[in-house]
């Protein structure tokens, strides 16, 4: 079977499988479990297959983790939270207590103390930050899942067959990251039924590839990748696609302030078998307390914000004193924190590096210390291209976005603007960026020349007599799509018309006398 046939039809199974479950949780809500058992599953099916792999080089061909008894089980504990960052013992693993599930009248506690048990397993290792509170959304207890625990537990047992049917096979095996891509479609699925809340933690996977081979024109490696506002991490481990996960030297670096996004973060990165030593996923205000000081500066950084948020700003007498914002002199306003995520972006990034942001438009044109900021990053010579995107791209907005490209080291003092709004095809109730407008698009990125109707290549200079207005609608004049019309061609078939239906009035006419005459 091919990619794309093994990947449609992994698709099509976690679809029919979500709607069955949908009638007894909302579907939201209800993410938090099909996402947290998924993980369950995977980490218990990674697990086995490491530790039977060792096992199998040694010469014992006939060792099955999965069969051992848990006292046995002990004596690799130590060796394998080394390797691995977490241990879950053979009764345990997702396989055995799926088995049992049904006969178990007291599944929630099993499974609630075996989320303890996996959590507690990194306690004192390295891996100890990567794995606290991984479990805590996955409520088993909550009424939600029934009014009774006999309730609860059926609900739990449904899940729980339902993820055991998701055909992932040996993870080793496949030519598609399965549990990755299960894990970015349920995501997906659950943004798009969300409105806006899907749209705060998951960026759509073509936006995702753009922004992330935009960073590494030119590349084919780079040392780490950095995003302030990681959602899910969607846009992180794009790089491991386009890239490779070993191309990416010193791994995977975020920063979410929403602590369930957070932790579907941590949970993403293990989907796609990122190891715990290779992600640093930190819980925090990027804006106000960023968490990476001593890993900067990053080679490759890209973020898709929140829009138009609220933050201290002014009010909060040490941030213009904060090296990140105080090189423009003025901090972004309190109620559009916008730049201010541009600011410490561009701060954090290695002279050689490149940023792109996912961007409100208002910040292109806004005046005041919006204005002044963007002053500050023309005048540097920071700001290396916009990118118009086409509206209804995102979840929970139809606003047509824009993407600003930062660099430190450019060849030349002018800004690209590229007008991508007619690069989409309508898909359901969205647009979706094609293989083809990706390719479009990063082509006259890396082009960097004038083409009608879609890029110009703008000097300083002329930014500045523009007042720093570096929106793309200022610099690159769209297309007429209008159909010229003839007017003299128009006024003669009108004149034809007239002249016909004279001629057909007169024929009436005369048809109705000849019968007026031969009934008199």
């Amino acid at each position: 079977m091919g990619k794309e046939q093994e990947r449609n039809e992994l698709h099509r199974t976690i679809w029919q499988i979500a709607n069955d479950l949908r009638g007894s949780v909302d579907g939201w809500d209800f993410k938090a479990y099909v996402l947290g058992m998924l993980f369950y599953r995977f980490i218990s099916e990674n697990l086995t297959a490491y530790i039977n792999n060792e096992e199998w080089r040694t010469g014992n061909k006939t060792f099955d983790y999965a069969k051992l008894l848990d006292d046995e089980a002990e004596y690799g504990r130590e060796e394998t939270v080394k390797d691995k960052g977490f241990y879950i013992l053979p009764s345990e693993l997702f396989a055995n207590v799926r088995s049992r599930a049904r006969n178990d009248e007291n599944l929630n506690e099993t499974l609630s103390k075996i989320f303890k048990n996996i959590e507690n397993s990194a306690k004192g290792a390295e891996s100890e930050d990567d794995f606290k509170g991984l479990f805590d959304d996955l409520d088993v207890n909550s009424n939600k899942l029934g009014p009774t625990v006999t309730k609860r537990n059926e609900t739990l047992v449904k899940i729980l067959d339902s993820i055991a049917g998701f055909q992932l096979g040996n993870f080793t095996d496949n030519s598609i990251d399965t549990f990755g891509d299960a894990y970015e479609f349920l995501m997906t699925m659950y943004a798009s039924n969300a409105g806006k809340s899907g749209g705060e933690f998951f960026t759509p996977q073509e936006v995702s590839e753009l922004l992330a081979r935009i960073t590494v024109v030119g590349r084919t490696e780079v040392n780490k990748v950095y995003d302030p506002a990681c959602g899910s991490g969607s846009l992180l481990l794009k790089f491991a696609k386009v890239l490779g996960r070993d191309k990416v030297r010193q791994g995977f670096f975020g920063q979410e302030i929403n602590i369930t996004t957070y932790n579907l973060c941590r949970i993403n990165m293990f989907l796609h078998n990122v190891n715990y030593e290779k992600f640093d996923i930190a819980h925090g205000d990027t804006l106000t307390d960023p968490k990476h000081w001593d890993d900067e500066p990053f080679d490759a950084i890209v973020s898709n914000p929140p829009y138009s948020i609220r933050w201290d700003g002014d009010a909060n007498p040490l941030l213009i004193n904060d090296p990140r914002y105080s090189p423009a002199g003025v901090l972004a306003p309190k109620s559009k924190a916008d730049l201010a995520f541009t600011m410490h972006m561009l701060h954090w990034l290695s002279t050689s590096g490149t940023a792109a942001i996912v961007e409100f438009p208002g910040v292109l044109y806004r005046g005041g210390a919006e204005q002044k900021i963007r002053k500050y990053l023309v005048d540097n010579n920071y700001v290396d291209a916009v990118i118009q995107l086409p509206d209804n791209l995102f979840f929970g907005t139809t606003i047509a976005t824009c993407i600003i490209v930062l660099k430190k080291s450019k060849k030349d003092n002018c800004i690209l603007f590229i007008d991508a709004t007619p690069e989409f095809v309508h898909e359901g109730n969205k647009n979706k960026l094609s293989p083809d407008n990706i390719s479009r698009i990063l082509n006259a990125y890396i082009a960097r020349k004038d083409e009608e109707h879609f890029t110009r290549l703008v000097s300083r200079d002329a930014i500045e007599a523009n007042d720093y207005n570096i929106s793309v609608s200022s610099y690159v004049e769209q297309a007429d799509t209008r159909e010229a019309i003839d007017i003299h061609a128009l006024n003669k078939k009108i004149a034809e018309i007239v002249k016909r239906e004279d001629e057909l009035r007169k024929a009436i006419d005369a048809i109705v006398a000849d019968l007026e005459g031969a009934m008199a």
